[in-house]
């Protein structure tokens, strides 16, 4: 098998990033496209000169030509589609996060396990090259043992709306959204350690903040003003059994003087900063040293990390090569999300 046939399900915005990584990939090709709104499938399939529109992903799914599909539809759909993806023999890349529940989790790894197909979770700021950088630096031991993380992504206005803001079909706010991001990449930055405690807080106090003027935000295009079930802002204090903690803090609404973001991890030997781009903290002979990587990307490279992951997606369903983010730490970060929200409501620890 030397070209690999795509269905893409779902041509929402976050789409795009998608079909323009296998566009670039010569291996693959981009084969049906799917969609509940069929002129914006079918705008899509003009563009990317996609040959076999859909409304039905269970359509699509019947098409025997398509190999792999990726998952960009509304997170409570995650699981569904997956499992069908699976059981109709495709390989599947699922956008992050996997699904919304811990049982929905464990359904699609059993769905992985009966079928031996590959799922990839889209965990997108893993494949980003100043990551594959500061992995080499790790895995020398120059960092030692990674013992403290600390992740923080602060939008003062930046709730999207439309379906990112309806909980029902979300899951949740910022910390579903973007907070699976950074807790993510710390935890797979950290050894992926087993998870000890959680501790999180939510808070819903400010709102879409819809009647805010003269600032310009992404809206999604469903956006309704009058609908917001999803928290402002979430943090949590994760624990995990070697030890080591991560703390993390996201907004999608906050009274902040401007976005920010930081996430940064600390070593026995050594530190880093990621965001908002790669330096490495050490040091020598009783000096401390701050080291800046001469890369092309030192921050985050949005498509650049699109078409690392997707250019991964098509190597392993085509050459086998082994996932980068597989479905088993898909599992394990919904149960770290879940844990958040549980103890939010709950007002307690979550221990595991």
């Amino acid at each position: 098998m030397s070209e690999l046939k795509i269905g893409l399900i779902g041509a929402g915005s976050i789409s795009e990033s998608h079909l323009l990584a296998y566009q670039a990939n010569p291996k693959a090709a981009l084969w049906a496209i799917c969609d509940l709104n069929e002129s914006r499938a079918r705008a899509m399939a003009r563009k990317y000169n996609i040959p076999h529109v859909y409304t039905d992903y269970r359509d699509l799914l019947a098409n025997p030509d398509v190999q792999a599909v990726s998952i960009c539809t509304w997170n409570n759909s995650h699981a569904e589609i997956s499992i069908a993806a699976l059981e109709a023999g495709k390989n599947v890349l699922c956008e992050k996060p996997l699904c919304i529940t811990v049982d929905e989790a464990l359904q699609v790894q059993a769905a992985v396990e009966r079928t031996g197909k590959l799922l990839q979770v889209g965990y997108v700021r893993r494949y980003a090259s100043n990551i594959a950088v500061l992995k080499k630096f790790i895995a020398a031991g120059d960092l030692g043992e990674i013992y403290f993380a600390k992740a923080s992504l602060v939008r003062r206005l930046g709730n999207p709306g439309g379906w990112f803001a309806d909980k029902a079909r979300s899951g949740g706010g910022p910390l579903i959204d973007i907070g699976v991001h950074v807790i993510d990449l710390c935890w797979y930055l950290m050894g992926r350690p087993k998870v000890k405690s959680v501790s999180g807080n939510t808070y819903y106090k400010l709102g879409n903040r819809s009647n805010i003027e003269n600032y310009a935000f992404y809206q999604a295009a469903d956006y309704d003003a009058s609908l917001n079930t999803v928290e402002d802002m979430a943090n949590a204090l994760i624990r995990f059994e070697n030890g080591a903690s991560l703390l993390v803090d996201v907004s999608f609404s906050l009274h902040a003087k401007q976005n920010a973001a930081l996430v940064n991890i600390y070593g026995e030997k050594g530190g880093a900063e990621i965001e908002p781009e790669l330096s490495i903290v050490t040091e020598r002979h009783n000096t401390i040293i701050n080291i800046d990587p001469q890369i092309s990307t030192p921050a985050f490279d949005f498509q650049g990390s699109f078409q690392n992951e997707i250019n991964h997606f098509v190597d392993s369903c085509l050459d086998g090569v082994p996932p980068i983010s597989p479905v088993e730490d898909g599992v394990e970060i919904i149960k770290i999300l879940n844990a958040i929200y549980q103890s939010a409501e709950e007002g307690r620890e979550i221990r595991f």
